[in-house]
């Protein structure tokens, strides 16, 4: 990364060991793929009234003319816009750089950030970021620089965390200061604006819904799958079809990491149950196929949660079907499991999500499966999620050298519901892996490296397990 850039200053700011910050995970993305996100990320300002503060950097004033249009749109629908590029004929002349609430920001070709592809959406309802930097000469290696503009790859990452998305906006603003203090001291205001509306309990960008985030999601996905690559070349196919796979993994990733985030009381919920998931998979001695979709859908677990903004603004708690199921609505997971279906390669994770608040008695949501009818990936999903909200509850409560208390505890609770809620052998399979972990076995527990997620699909992922339902009107029929 090159030296004074934001993206460096962030990824310096998160290895500190007493700054309490996450280290960043990065990935390489093609040029394509970035095009593709960021208009899937910008389209979203033209469908909802944010009225965002959005910060780009272009590298060039000619790559920020080939988007001029569509930003003079998206100018219509934002706060502010800034633009950061080092300046080419036309950068100050198109009419969208004219708009009364567009800035442009002549970058020097020396300034690192004139090697920087930054997009930042900064709004009380929605935040999203690209940060990325192209490759230097070396970094491409003996071929040197691509000629072909496909071919040019970028190091980065990109979120819908708000926190993150803030914190860029202040680097991006800080180095705005060089070029334009009065610019500067102004979005520093709109910026400090906006933190305080984030942070009320309102603001959408920390709750996420389907209807919300899901669409969101589900634009990316579509915005991904049909990006055009007829003018590669064909032995660039593979990678480009890589990179776009594993793009459409790390959206939803990041939507399951921001549901964490947002869940002060286990923000580690989604690393906790893949752990498990696993561990238990390995004590019944399942597959590695198996354990790969245990992980995945554990990471994945608390999508099919995503409430419809109805269901929220009912008031009704996104875990109730699965504490409650005659409280239930009559479909309770399509909001999210719709969200999932949107790839096709998760459509084994779908079916296992879909039914993971099933009951072993044939009471429970979606479908009132019974026993062994319930796949048994969804069966362990559905324990070890419980069990680790159990753990997670009573950690809130109890000193840490409680600990062997606290796993007994939840382990009682799934006990009682033995035979009606669990399936028998997983609740016996449970209490082995407690007594392991109160003899000191430790799981690997980690928040996952997104950018690298996509050794958890493999030719399975695309498998489709029993009762795989289109819509609620096939649930209510099968039942």
């Amino acid at each position: 990364m090159l030296a004074g850039s934001i993206l460096q200053t962030l990824s310096d700011a998160h290895q500190m060991p007493d700054a309490g910050k996450r280290p960043l995970n990065f990935g390489v993305y093609y040029k394509n793929t970035l095009v593709a996100l960021c208009h899937a990320l910008e389209d979203a300002i033209l469908e909802a009234d944010y009225q965002p503060l959005m910060i780009t950097a272009f590298q060039r004033g000619k790559w920020y003319l080939e988007e001029a249009e569509r930003y003079g749109e998206i100018a219509d629908r934002a706060r502010q816009v800034v633009i950061l590029a080092a300046p080419e004929a036309g950068f100050a002349e198109h009419p969208t750089s004219q708009k009364a609430n567009v800035e442009l920001v002549h970058l020097a070709l020396t300034d690192p950030v004139a090697q920087e592809w930054h997009l930042i959406i900064l709004s009380p309802h929605y935040t999203a970021m690209v940060l990325c930097q192209e490759l230097s000469e070396a970094d491409y290696g003996p071929t040197g620089r691509p000629k072909h503009d496909l071919e040019r790859k970028f190091y980065g990452f990109w979120t819908f965390e708000p926190n993150l998305v803030l914190e860029t906006a202040e680097l991006a603003v800080a180095h705005v200061a060089a070029y334009n203090p009065t610019l500067s001291e102004r979005l520093e205001r709109q910026v400090q604006e906006i933190a305080a509306l984030i942070q009320r309990e309102d603001a959408l960008c920390s709750l996420p819904t389907a209807d919300h985030m899901g669409k969101v999601v589900s634009r990316v996905i579509d915005y991904l799958q049909t990006c055009q690559q007829s003018l590669a070349p064909e032995s660039l196919y593979a990678s480009l079809d890589r990179n776009l796979l594993s793009n459409e993994l790390q959206a939803f990733l990041r939507v399951a990491q921001l549901i964490d985030q947002t869940d002060l009381s286990n923000p580690m919920a989604a690393a906790e149950v893949a752990a498990l998931a696993e561990a238990m998979g390995q004590l019944l001695d399942l597959p590695a196929w198996q354990l790969h979709r245990l992980r995945l859908a554990g990471l994945l677990h608390r999508i099919a949660f995503l409430p419809s903004d109805t269901l929220l603004s009912s008031g009704i708690s996104v875990q109730a079907h699965a504490e409650s199921p005659e409280r239930a609505p009559a479909c309770p997971l399509v909001p999210g499991i719709q969200v999932l279906r949107k790839m096709q390669r998760l459509r084994a994770i779908t079916t296992i999500l879909a039914h993971q608040t099933e009951w072993w008695n044939g009471s429970g949501q979606p479908a009132g499966l019974t026993g062994d009818e319930i796949p048994i990936e969804s069966r362990i999903i559905g324990i070890v999620a419980d069990f680790q909200q159990r753990v997670a509850q009573l950690r809130a409560t109890h000193p840490p050298e409680q600990t062997e208390a606290i796993l007994s505890q939840a382990l009682e609770g799934c006990r009682q519901q033995q035979g009606e809620r669990w399936d028998p052998k997983l609740v016996e399979a449970l209490g082995l892996l407690v007594v392991a972990l109160q003899q000191g076995i430790r799981l690997p527990v980690s928040a996952p490296h997104i950018a690298a997620g996509l050794w958890l699909l493999d030719s399975r992922s695309e498998e489709a397990l029993p009762l795989v339902y289109a819509d609620e009107e096939a649930l209510n029929l099968s039942r």
